[in-house]
C-alpha cells in the first residue's frame, strides 16, 4: 500500500463504489473488536439515506472489500450507516443537508453563533439568529453542530 494509511486506501477504494450507488462517502473507521475488526462506513446524500440505500451500498461495499482483499484473511464485520445528529458540519454539503435545523457555529475568532440554517451554498451559510438574517462564510467557520430539539420548527405548525 506504500505510504498511504489503511484508511486512505479504503477511502480511495470505496469512494467510487459508494458514488455509483448515488451516495457520498463521509467516513470510514476500522477498529479491533476482539478477534474481528469492525469496519464502519458512513454514507449520506441530499434528502437523506433510506434503509434500502444502506442495504444496497452494504452489498456493493462488501463485494469491493472481498474482491480487493483489503481486509486480508481476518474476519470483519461491516457496518454501513448515515451520519448521526452529532456529526460536525465541516463541508458545504453538511450545512446544506441541515437546512432548517438549529445549529451552533464555531467561528475562527473563537466566538459562537447560534441560529437556524435558512440556506447554504458553496460560499457560506445564511442563519436566522434571533430573528435577524446573518451570513457566515465558510472561511470564517471552523465547524458547526446541529442542536437537538424536542420540537422542531416543522412540528409546531398546526399543533396547539
Amino acid at each position: 500500500m506504500g505510504s498511504a494509511s489503511p484508511r486512505d486506501h479504503l477511502m480511495k477504494l470505496l469512494e467510487p463504489v459508494v458514488s455509483a450507488e448515488g451516495l457520498d462517502l463521509e467516513d470510514i473507521t476500522v477498529t479491533q473488536a476482539g478477534k474481528r475488526r469492525l469496519v464502519r462506513v458512513i454514507v449520506d446524500r441530499d434528502g437523506g439515506v433510506s434503509l434500502d440505500d444502506v442495504a444496497d451500498v452494504s452489498q456493493a461495499v462488501s463485494t469491493a472489500l472481498d474482491d480487493d482483499d483489503s481486509m486480508g484473511q481476518a474476519a470483519y464485520t461491516l457496518e454501513v450507516s448515515s451520519p448521526g445528529v452529532d456529526r460536525p458540519l465541516t463541508e458545504p454539503r453538511h450545512w446544506r443537508r441541515a437546512a432548517k435545523r438549529l445549529v451552533k457555529a464555531e467561528m475562527r475568532d473563537g466566538s459562537i453563533v447560534e441560529g437556524r440554517i435558512m440556506t447554504a451554498d458553496d460560499g457560506g451559510v445564511d442563519l436566522d439568529v434571533a430573528g435577524t438574517a446573518r451570513r457566515l462564510d465558510y472561511e470564517d467557520l471552523t465547524r458547526g453542530r446541529v442542536q437537538v430539539e424536542f420540537r422542531r420548527l416543522d412540528d409546531v405548525d398546526g399543533e396547539g
